[in-house]
């Protein structure tokens, strides 16, 4: 089967924008794997408390990740996840208000109601609980709740709760959450005894502060077993300073041994706000001359932590405002680069736009000039078949009976007689001038110099003494500048007149008139014949002259009556 060539134009363009895509899709790719991989980094590095280098990656990541949104590519998920990173990376340093509004800007990105949700709420608690917002702290951790389906991971906000009524001395309502967590009988055939430490050691000490002093050294006692049985280093930092608080209006001495190790154990792990809170205790558990000591330790390190926490805030501050420099920076490069992209797809879909509208007419014009070659051949055809039809009628009509008749006269007559010799000569001159006559209708015609010439003997020809042809205005003409095809029509319409004049009108007066203007020939036909109604008119012949002119786009009109001869008009293009 073949193909046009606008087809193979369209495939070339298909193939082309298919590779174009493909290459914008490789360095899409090419991106997210760069985004991922610094999310991953960003990810062990804080697993390993390299804070501020994870916090550089993570961002780093996130913005890769915001540049693929962007241009399509949904990784909304991936940022939700890295900004409540960043989050945590903020609260360790202290950073709460930070915190708060890199974690608000994460529900952008995540699906509502989802554990996602529940992370930014649960982060949301625990920023307002270090600034003493406890009502909003409360909130937040509520929420948090709503959106986990696990009903394990559902106890950390809620025992985050019981940690603010704590903060709020909401003893009551402390142990009564708290209680209600240790006793879910669900809960316990799947919650390991890590698990509960923290619940366990929270109702401790909150038994411990409601005045339930043995059933809360009982409950913090075995906290702090379980922790340290499970080798959870940094929580048991929290029952040693529960228990320090306990003893310190009971036994100084094992109030400072769990201050001690709180302090010890939170100085190798680096947390800097629990070595705060052990040495808080020794302070006030110790009025000797060792006091200046833990005094002037807890100095040093608070200032050195407001120094640490001021910088990290100072650096993020810092992140951003370069960040929105550099986005501000980027998004006017992309406009101008978008700006530039934009003209040039302008310009190259106008010239598409231009070779495919061209293309189009090409093969319009194509298709139109085959369709009427097409139908002026069929015209053409037409007309030669109606002429050829029409001579051997006139052949059959006019000749085959008088050579019939001359053939039977010949056998019936004595040739030897003069005057039958003489009849048969002259019936058979006669069917030889008819037989001329036909031959000279249907010759070549002369379309040179002699076109006029050759016209008038044709037109003459049937000229009689009871009938006069008259011709007028033919020289008036500018015959040389019209073509062959139209002199011979004009030659052969005229003549089927004379034909259809001659065997119907029996007219004795013919008056021809040629007239020009600036587009066409006009030519007046009228006879003085007995003429006829226009509706019962004959079509051959007629017909035959309406495919000739028609073929040449131009046309006739005829008007007749009986007994008021008849009149045709002709107009043909020059």
């Amino acid at each position: 089967m073949l193909r046009s060539p606008f087809f193979y134009f369209i495939l070339v363009l298909f193939l082309f924008s298919c590779e174009e895509k493909k290459t914008i899709n490789t360095n899409k790719e090419s991106v997210r794997k760069e985004a991922l991989s610094l999310r991953n980094k960003a990810i062990e590095n804080y697993d390993k408390q390299n804070f501020n280098t994870a916090f550089d990656e993570f961002y780093k990541s996130k913005q890769l990740y915001e540049n693929l949104r962007e241009s399509g590519k949904k990784d909304s998920a991936n940022i939700g996840y890295i900004l409540t990173q960043m989050a945590a990376i903020q609260q360790v340093n202290g950073d709460y208000y930070g915190s708060k509004e890199t974690v608000t800007e994460a529900l952008l990105y995540v699906k509502k109601n989802s554990v996602y949700t529940a992370e930014i709420n649960n982060r949301l608690g625990i920023a307002d609980k270090e600034l003493s917002l406890y009502d909003d702290a409360i909130l937040y951790y509520k929420e948090a709740a709503k959106d986990i389906i696990d009903p394990v991971q559902k106890q950390i906000p809620i025992s985050n709760i019981a940690a603010v009524y704590i903060q709020q001395k909401k003893y009551d309502k402390a142990i009564t959450l708290l209680e209600s967590l240790l006793n879910n009988k669900f809960l316990k055939n799947i919650v390991k005894p890590i698990d509960n430490a923290t619940i366990i050691d929270n109702l401790g000490y909150a038994y411990f502060k409601n005045g339930m002093d043995d059933k809360g050294l009982f409950l913090m006692n075995k906290a702090l077993q379980a922790r340290n049985e499970f080798k959870d280093v940094y929580k048991s930092i929290e029952s040693y300073l529960h228990l320090a608080d306990y003893y310190a209006k009971k036994d100084i001495h094992k109030s400072n041994q769990n201050a001690l190790l709180a302090y010890n154990t939170a100085t190798k792990l680096n947390s800097v706000d629990e070595r705060l809170e052990a040495l808080q205790i020794l302070i006030s558990n110790d009025h000797s001359s060792q006091n200046s000591k833990y005094v002037q330790r807890y100095f040093t390190l608070n200032d050195s932590i407001i120094k640490v926490r001021n910088n990290f805030k100072n650096k993020f501050a810092k992140i951003k405002y370069d960040a929105k420099i550099e986005k501000d920076e980027n998004a006017k490069l992309r406009l101008e680069k978008a700006e530039n992209l934009l003209s040039l797809q302008k310009a190259t879909y106008l010239r598409i736009v231009f070779i495919i509208v061209f293309i189009f007419l090409v093969i319009l014009i194509a298709i139109l000039i085959r369709y009427y070659k097409n139908k002026n051949r069929a015209i053409e055809f037409k007309t030669s078949y109606n002429t050829e039809t029409r001579i051997a009628k006139k052949i059959h009509d006019e000749l085959a009976n008088d050579v019939f008749h001359v053939i039977a006269f010949a056998e019936s007559q004595s040739l030897s007689a003069e005057s039958t010799k003489e009849n048969l000569l002259q019936k058979l001159d006669d069917i030889y001038g008819r037989v001329r006559g036909i031959s000279r209708e249907n010759n070549r015609i002369d379309t040179g110099k002699d076109f006029i010439k050759s016209l008038k003997d044709m037109l003459s020809t049937y000229n009689t003494n009871e009938r006069n042809i008259m011709v007028t205005n033919l020289e008036s003409i500018n015959w040389e500048i019209i073509d062959d095809i139209k002199k011979i029509t004009i030659s052969r319409v005229l003549q089927e007149l004379m034909v259809n004049m001659k065997k119907h009108s029996h007219a004795n007066l013919v008056v021809i008139k040629f007239e020009s203007d600036q587009k066409s020939i006009i030519i007046n036909y009228t006879d003085n014949g007995k003429g006829a109604e226009k509706s019962k008119i004959a079509k051959n012949g007629l017909q035959n002259m309406e495919n000739r002119i028609q073929a040449l786009k131009g046309t006739i009109d005829f008007e007749t009556e009986p007994d008021k001869g008849f009149r045709a008009k002709i107009a043909i293009p020059k």
